[in-house]
């Protein structure tokens, strides 16, 4: 059997799905008549929780709808909505960069304490011991000082 959508119009392919939606909802109407009374109202409170999150998802994407602009190799995404929201918006994306930031600063300078302190205990550990000239020209001195002491 050919496949005779191949060539219709995106009005004439709405059309068709519109006319199978309503055979498809005719035969599930014919067979909840059948169905318990309590089963048939829970399918009913389904149904009009569904419509209404399909009325909500429509207005908030009525409400963010997006607009990519570009000129030339770059292009901007803009939000619909006022300029308060856009204010937040770009506020609230730039909080966690600028904690990230901050945290990398933080890592950063606990590391540079903490290799100043390890030098300056080399420093005093040199300074303090009784340890003749030719120790500091051998190469396994600064590891005797980095090992810990009992």
């Amino acid at each position: 059997m050919k496949n005779q959508n191949t060539h219709l119009s995106p009005g004439g392919m709405e059309a068709l799905q519109a006319r199978f939606g309503l055979r498809i909802a005719a035969r599930l109407s014919e067979g909840s008549r059948e169905l318990p009374h309590d089963i048939s109202e829970r399918l009913k409170a389904s149904r009009e929780l569904a419509l209404e999150r399909a009325r909500l998802a429509r207005r908030v994407e009525a409400a963010t709808s997006t607009q990519v602009s570009g000129s030339g190799p770059t292009a901007t995404l803009s939000l619909g909505g006022g300029s308060k929201s856009d204010w937040w918006l770009k506020l609230a994306s730039a909080l966690p960069m600028a904690a990230l930031v901050a945290g990398f600063l933080f890592i950063a300078h606990a590391h540079t304490r903490q290799q100043i302190a390890a030098a300056a205990e080399i420093d005093a550990a040199l300074l303090s011991d009784d340890v003749p000239p030719v120790a500091y020209s051998d190469p396994g001195f600064v590891e005797f000082l980095k090992t810990p002491r009992d």
